[in-house]
């Protein structure tokens, strides 16, 4: 089994988890700016070592991997997959992949540039098969640098997963700079649990 249950009566977010999804259902964005100089100056093909650094940081908190399972259990898996959208430029419209990351950034990019080789004109939503239960979206918007973005999620709040969006980096005072708007529901991550998270994806493109 790829996650765990989570006794909500043993849950230290039990209270929290019922005001937001019961009394008063609730999901936030924040849209932040992300230093990717270092992914840049190393050459590293710039869309997948971002999806390798969310992948690396989401995995290293539970509030990232939390879920409902088909049972409407409440669970947390063990890792998560990144499932990333992809521009078809012929007919204007995305598709959807996945890719198995481990802990190897260029192990991750080969696997990256295989999917996409082999997947490349596809012209359906989602073309590669068996996609995993543990996956999170990450999306990109490569020709637009935002200050703010945000999702509506109109078919009620069971979608506990963070959902993360990234813009066109620019070149300010000597750094590279993308924005990235990071969407998660308020049962299971609060303000400080993103504020965290963001610090700990900083220090990972540092890193890469």
């Amino acid at each position: 089994m790829n996650y765990k249950i989570i006794d909500l009566d043993a849950y230290k977010r039990k209270e929290y988890f019922t005001h937001f999804t019961k009394d008063i259902p609730c999901t936030y964005s924040v849209t932040c700016k992300i230093d990717v100089t270092n992914i840049k100056n190393k050459g590293l093909k710039f869309y997948p070592a971002c999806i390798f650094a969310i992948t690396s940081a989401v995995n290293m908190y539970e509030e990232f991997r939390m879920a409902f399972n088909s049972k409407k259990e409440l669970i947390v898996y063990n890792n998560m997959v990144p499932c990333y959208t992809v521009f078809n430029s012929e007919t204007e419209t995305f598709f959807n992949l996945w890719t198995e990351c481990g802990k190897d950034i260029n192990e991750f990019i080969n696997s990256y540039n295989k999917d996409i080789k082999e997947y490349k004109n596809s012209i359906q939503m989602n073309p590669k098969e068996n996609m995993p239960e543990n996956v999170f979206p990450i999306s990109a918007l490569p020709l637009l640098h935002f200050e703010g973005f945000n999702l509506n999620l109109l078919k009620g709040y069971d979608y506990l997963l963070p959902i993360f969006t990234l813009g066109k980096y620019e070149s300010i005072n000597g750094r590279f700079i993308m924005p990235m708007a990071v969407q998660v529901h308020h049962g299971v991550c609060d303000g400080y649990h993103v504020s965290r998270f963001i610090t700990t994806l900083q220090e990972i493109i540092e890193m890469l």
